[in-house]
């Protein structure tokens, strides 16, 4: 959905693309990778407004790293 900006379900090219956001005491679209929600990494969410199917995605090159190196 991200790079074809089509629905791999449906073939809308209506999408929605509601970025991460951390919203406070762990809430929010993150991943947390350190000892608190300050350290998360913001996932960002394609959502398809004809099936509803959703995609999630790390947008950000240096949290994909963040990420490989803790898990």
């Amino acid at each position: 959905m991200k790079n074809t900006r089509l629905c791999p379900k449906c073939n809308s090219n209506k999408l929605l693309r509601i970025p991460g956001k951390h919203t406070g005491y762990g809430a929010g679209n993150i991943i947390i990778i350190g000892w608190s929600a300050l350290n998360a990494v913001k996932v960002t969410r394609f959502v398809c407004e004809q099936c509803g199917y959703s995609e999630e995605w790390i947008e950000n090159e240096e949290d994909i790293k963040r990420l490989k190196a803790k898990y």
